[in-house]
């Protein structure tokens, strides 16, 4: 048993004559990212294999919190005061992010890179390596009320951002996604309508298959979710001009002192999140306002994050865990005006 969720819109442009099914794959972002596209058998494959890996390293290269050399890497370390002209990409990127973080109360937020280094999730000093330990509540405390005070100044008219003062930027939440966009707009560009784009578990899609097909994905299910006599049933998506970015906190965690720390930390009060929330899925045109946007609403917990799904029209799935182990289900209400009834 299973439900299917349709696109409000569905264009009826048909894939080439001959088209068969493509598959190009390589590794970006620490994972794996994928291609599936309806095309006909003169592609140069070789060459949009180049193309499509060049879209994703120059969003490392700019965006990268991992990378010393990146744009992002050397705005991080830029002393207080400087005025830094960024990369169209990563200003853009940057704005929308401050548009959620706005939009969102500051539950999600991408100046938050301090808080994320401390509960060991950035690139150094790893809650995986030895001898870590977690933040004491007056770290804590001293980084949160530091990210209350600043103030990222940004200028579009000369594409420009100030770093007040030691700003750590991470744009984790939204750059893979954004990267999910930059393929589909290079397929596009190259003249390729009809594709399945992956990085790391996020997806867009647009037209169909070489047999007519939609795109069919399945939706992320918390691991255990079919474990219960009463759990969500599986739902696919017809993924056709739309995106699709689940954030969970199964996927990264560490345990301390009988503790359990979700890498997903609240920008409010610096601690990781702890509502129950176990993923909360969002699908929307593109995928960088998906990846943010599930983030932001995972931070906000059950009602809240449903409060601003529905302030924002997002088609939202979110499933929280009961005292039993079982999971609940919550739909906003334009993901719900999806389902095929």
């Amino acid at each position: 048993m299973r439900r299917v969720l349709l696109p409000h819109v569905i264009s009826d442009a048909a894939p080439p004559a001959q088209a068969v099914l493509r598959e190009l794959r390589g590794l970006s972002m620490g994972t794996s990212w994928s291609v599936r596209l309806a095309a006909d058998a003169g592609t140069d494959l070789a060459s949009l294999q180049r193309g499509l890996q060049q879209q994703l390293d120059d969003v490392v290269a700019q965006m990268s919190h991992w990378q010393a050399d990146s744009d992002l890497g050397r705005y991080n370390r830029a002393p207080a005061g400087s005025r830094h002209v960024l990369p169209q990409a990563f200003f853009d990127v940057l704005m929308f992010a401050l548009e959620v973080a706005q939009a969102s109360g500051g539950a999600y937020n991408p100046c938050a890179g301090a808080l994320v280094n401390l509960w060991g999730f950035g690139p150094t000093g790893r809650y995986d390596e030895a001898g870590f330990t977690a933040p004491t509540p007056a770290q804590l405390a001293a980084a949160c009320a530091s990210l209350q005070q600043l103030t990222l100044a940004a200028d579009k008219a000369t594409r420009s951002v100030c770093q007040p003062a030691a700003v750590q930027l991470d744009l984790s939440a939204v750059a893979k996604g954004y990267g999910v966009d930059r393929l589909a707009y290079y397929l596009q560009a190259q003249g390729h309508q009809h594709y399945l784009v992956e990085v790391g578990g996020e997806l867009r899609g647009a037209g169909v298959k070489p047999d007519g097909q939609p795109w069919w994905v399945a939706l992320e299910q918390p691991p255990g979710a079919g474990a219960h006599e009463v759990a969500p049933v599986p739902i696919v998506l017809a993924l056709h001009g739309l995106a699709v970015a689940t954030s969970g906190d199964y996927r990264r965690y560490f345990e301390q002192d009988g503790q359990r720390y979700a890498h997903t930390i609240d920008p409010r009060t610096g601690w990781p999140i702890s509502n129950a929330l176990a993923s909360v899925t969002v699908i929307h045109p593109h995928c960088m306002a998906a990846d943010a946007w599930s983030t932001a609403l995972t931070v906000l917990g059950p009602q809240a994050g449903l409060q601003l799904a529905e302030q924002q029209g997002l088609a939202a799935r979110m499933l929280c865990r009961q005292a039993d182990g079982s999971f609940s289900e919550t739909l906003s209400s334009a993901f719900s005006s999806m389902l095929d009834r």
